[in-house]
């Protein structure tokens, strides 16, 4: 392919309701699209990166400037252009991985629009739908917590993942196994909140039968995860630190996590996520799909990784409604606890034009 220019969209979604972790409190999501344009297709890629550098050091302002600037313009006349290609092409760009995500997923999209194939056989998927989690902030009382997960259960989740932070830890998870029972599949996920010193009060959590703990340490402490995989019995979940296949491979073998989040904006794009994806299973180390809350556009690239064989632990790749009141694509709906994995070429969905126009704050023409 030879691109001819890339749209940057800057788009405001508000959440149905706050939405908080340990390291703060999202009440709307400040996202970036790109719109990759080429003699044969357009692509749709979405940026992950949150408002602010919090959760990592990325931040939307950010990915949009080093995608003006530097990885956009690294593109330019490559007539024989394709998504493998991107990531070499962006390797002199040091870090931004979830910028790069964006660029190489509408470039994907592009070229599997023109061609006629799916995300999901380009990826490798071996099934048609996929269980579905869902992720419960932290909330302001263990009552509102229990309505919370009641309500996400009576929608058909079939399973549950809780915030946690020094504070709330062990009383949520109590009281959500004890109003829903042991059958539930529960899981917690610390956001790095935590140190090595709070191993023992971590252990605290080992009679409540969790699926896992997701990166209750430091992203670069890899050390400390594995000095804690030998003091708590729950398994140690690792999502930050993990950034490519072969962190992920370090991480396996110095014996620091038992799974593994993929999150293809975390790595770098979709094709890194199925590196990952394939070496875990190597080592035989199960993965799950983590979620940005993101729009139909990258919910429906999550869903078509999480249909490969290696993921078999239910993702964060929810319903449409568990964030948006209206989505920018045609909404995913839960049925029966699943998804189903977009059929059609690319992505298998597309902006529906008068919800992006209402939604849009700002938009960027890049040419090539």
């Amino acid at each position: 392919m030879k691109l001819t220019g890339v749209e940057l969209r800057r788009i405001r979604m508000p959440l149905v309701a706050p939405f908080r972790t340990s390291f703060g409190t999202q009440t709307e999501r400040d996202i970036l699209l790109l719109r990759v344009v080429t003699a044969e297709a357009e692509g749709w890629g979405e940026c992950v990166a949150l408002a602010d550098p919090f959760y990592s050091a990325e931040y939307v302002d950010a990915a949009a400037d080093v995608l003006r600037r530097y990885l956009v313009p690294a593109l330019a006349g490559r007539p024989g252009l394709d998504a493998v290609g991107v990531a070499p092409a962006l390797a002199p760009v040091k870090g931004h991985r979830m910028a790069k995500a964006a660029l190489e997923m509408a470039v994907l999209d592009a070229e599997l629009r023109g061609q006629g194939r799916s995300f999901g056989r380009e990826l490798g998927a071996v099934r048609d739908r996929v269980p579905c989690g869902v992720s419960v902030g932290i909330m302001g009382s263990i009552g509102e917590l229990l309505d919370a997960v009641e309500g996400y259960l009576d929608a058909g989740y079939v399973r549950i993942k809780l915030k946690i932070e020094p504070g709330w830890d062990v009383a949520p998870v109590r009281a959500v196994r004890e109003r829903f029972g042991d059958e539930l599949l529960l899981q917690v996920d610390a956001n790095t909140a935590y140190r090595v010193s709070d191993a023992r009060h971590l252990a605290r959590l080992d009679p409540f039968d969790l699926l896992l703990i997701e990166q209750p340490l430091d992203e670069e402490d890899i050390h400390g995860h594995a000095e804690l995989a030998r003091t708590v019995r729950t398994p140690i979940c690792l999502d930050e630190s993990i950034t490519s296949a072969a962190t992920a491979a370090d991480a396996i073998r110095r014996g620091a996590c038992a799974v593994v989040n993929v999150k293809p904006g975390r790595v770098g794009g979709y094709l890194e996520a199925r590196r990952v994806h394939d070496v875990c299973a190597a080592h035989g180390v199960p993965v799950w799909c983590g979620g940005m809350l993101e729009t139909g556009l990258g919910r429906a690239a999550n869903v078509a990784l999480a249909a490969l064989p290696g993921f078999t632990l239910p993702g964060d790749t929810s319903a449409s409604d568990r964030y948006y009141r209206t989505d920018v694509t045609v909404p995913f709906v839960l049925d029966g606890g699943h998804l189903p994995v977009p059929a059609g070429p690319g992505l298998g969905v597309a902006p529906l034009p008068d919800r992006l126009a209402e939604v849009t704050t700002a938009t960027e023409w890049l040419p090539l």
